[in-house]
């Protein structure tokens, strides 16, 4: 019993670390700046991370003084919990597969469509409603002003493959319109206006430049996409390990029971 009691209290100390991954991960996507504007998909992550950690220290205390129905309870929410967890991350999945990226010859950064992606990201985050929000909160960041900081000259630019998916959206044109590059966030003198009815939207009045255009709510959701595919990776395999955490404490938990009960019954209580 004290053997068993001893292991389930080890792996829910195991699990207890393993949420600080998944709450460091949920922390980190609420700090990036297409985040910070999208209050839908901000603390999802971190909301379950911060709960398993309270259910895995409700585990450790039962089994470290033995208390069976404080581990019953840690094994039900525990697995109510990491059913939620693999929900979102199958939901961020497919949500996240679609690519509206496409290279743009010349060019190191790509450029983006909203039509590449999939049908939810464009129907609850970047719709009509929600996007004058999101616009405004975007032009109050730094993304587009620390550009001018980082590239000098037109070459410096073109080149480089460090351009986020939310600075090629948001802070220049569409490079079909054919603008002529100042610096990154002032073009002039376009030359093919008809390629793209967002060329009729930029302004270099740097509280619009084109925020209010179809490749802003773009680069917003490739930004986001990015985002998400990189926390998926330490959630994947936070989840994988928080499985095997979970059955084997199930399996000790039961032995428990079944040590107590043979127990109770050489002493003649059963």
């Amino acid at each position: 019993m004290a053997l068993a009691n001893n292991l389930t209290a080890i792996l829910n100390l195991l699990a207890l670390l393993c949420s600080i991954p998944i709450t460091a991960s949920g922390i980190w996507l609420a700090s990036k700046p297409d985040n910070e504007c999208v209050n839908l998909l901000r603390w999802p992550v971190v909301v379950l991370g911060v709960l398993i950690l309270v259910v895995s220290a409700c585990g450790f205390i039962g089994a470290y003084q033995y208390k069976e129905t404080l581990l019953a309870v840690y094994l039900c929410c525990m697995a109510i919990l990491i059913g939620l967890l693999l929900v979102v991350l199958i939901f961020a999945f497919v949500v996240t597969r679609p690519d509206g990226s496409y290279q743009v010859p010349g060019r190191g950064y790509k450029e983006y469509r909203l039509e590449g992606f999939s049908n939810w990201l464009r129907e609850n985050v970047v719709d009509s409603k929600n996007w004058g929000k999101i616009r405004a909160c975007l032009a109050d960041t730094n993304v587009c002003p620390k550009l001018s900081q980082q590239f000098i000259t037109a070459d410096q630019f073109f080149s480089s493959s460090s351009i986020t998916p939310l600075q090629s959206g948001c802070c220049k044109p569409p490079t079909a319109c054919g603008y002529n590059f100042v610096n990154p966030t002032l073009w002039q003198n376009p030359n093919n206006m008809a390629a793209d009815a967002d060329c009729y939207l930029w302004s270099n009045e740097q509280s619009q430049l084109c925020y209010n255009c179809n490749s802003c709510k773009a680069g917003l959701l490739g930004n986001l996409r990015k985002d998400w595919r990189k926390a998926n990776l330490i959630l994947i395999i936070t989840v994988v390990v928080l499985i095997w955490v979970y059955v084997i404490a199930c399996s000790a938990f039961r032995n428990a029971q079944t040590e107590d009960l043979f127990r109770k019954y050489k002493q003649g209580w059963v």
